[in-house]
């Protein structure tokens, strides 16, 4: 089948693999264009594209295509059975959905209707979701609104992070979409009812409200691993929490740190037993290891 592929971040990279694997024609890979990285800053591509080259396809990285009618030429002129569309990053038009005969068929990370949006995997996370899973959709000019090709679930485990869900999802969205090509199953129009979105994350996505009760602390360190990442502040400083757990608590002001390992009163009298953590520029640790070099009294307010 002659493809387009359109993704970028490293979620997408297996159904790259796999379609090229499986013998499909890809007549173009897109993707993001290369932005500065590293300390050096220098221009690096994203993780589609250097896949993509590694495999010696095509790729095409325009900052933009909603209002770019060359682009849309373009995109027509490939002559496409199907465009398989992965965390782009980019909104198609119109024209670029109907080019293709099949349409283009986007691999959403979400049981959809619930998790339309941006960050599926971090909501399903955030909001303690039993599971989650894959959709292949046909796409249409709304937000993750169109008709459903198949669907797969997947637990949550109750210590899973974003990563853990991410990579189990990612194998899953690579092994479906082979399957929605081959067997072209019927369209199934998406339900509005439990329809849920999941906004881009920012920075202050990450930070921790010690008001709130330890379980709904501890999945937001899961869920905001490992960007944007949660965070609190001590003695005026960022701290970066990188895994917890909800303890037995006692009441104290939310926030306050109640003993010599990092146990931290949350809301409700419930408790968040600190476990790995890292202040800026130094390297991640335990906290028996940060209490060594880091004095912090019992008493002592997070926040």
């Amino acid at each position: 089948m002659r493809l387009a592929f359109m993704g970028s971040p490293a979620f997408s990279v297996p159904a790259l693999h796999a379609l090229h694997a499986a013998g499909h024609e890809i007549a173009a890979v897109y993707a993001q264009p290369p932005r500065p990285a590293g300390r050096g800053q220098h221009e690096t591509p994203c993780p589609v594209h250097q896949a993509a080259l590694d495999l010696g396809l095509p790729v095409r990285t325009p900052a933009k295509v909603r209002r770019d009618t060359a682009e849309h030429e373009a995109f027509a002129a490939l002559d496409l059975d199907a465009a398989v569309v992965v965390a782009y990053g980019l909104i198609l038009p119109k024209p670029m959905l109907d080019a293709p005969r099949r349409g283009c068929l986007n691999i959403h990370a979400s049981l959809l209707p619930r998790w339309r949006g941006a960050a599926p995997i971090h909501a399903a996370v955030l909001a303690g979701d039993a599971e989650t899973g894959i959709t292949i959709m046909r796409m249409d000019e709304g937000l993750d609104t169109g008709p459903m090709l198949l669907r797969e679930a997947t637990p949550i485990e109750p210590r899973d992070t974003t990563p853990d869900v991410h990579d189990r999802l990612s194998a899953m969205g690579a092994r479906l979409i082979l399957r929605a090509l081959e067997e072209d199953p019927p369209a199934i129009p998406q339900p509005e009812q439990g329809a849920t979105y999941a906004p881009k994350l920012g920075k202050e996505d990450g930070r921790l409200d010690w008001t709130q009760p330890a379980e709904a602390l501890d999945r937001r360190i899961r869920a905001m691993s490992p960007w944007p990442g949660a965070f609190t502040a001590l003695n005026g400083e960022p701290l970066r929490v990188l895994s917890a757990e909800p303890a037995s608590g006692r009441q104290a002001p939310p926030g306050t740190v109640l003993d010599d390992t990092l146990l931290v009163a949350c809301g409700e009298g419930t408790a968040l037993q600190l476990i790995r953590i890292q202040k800026p520029g130094r390297a991640a640790m335990d906290s028996a290891a940060f209490l060594r070099g880091t004095r912090v009294a019992p008493g002592t307010i997070l926040g």
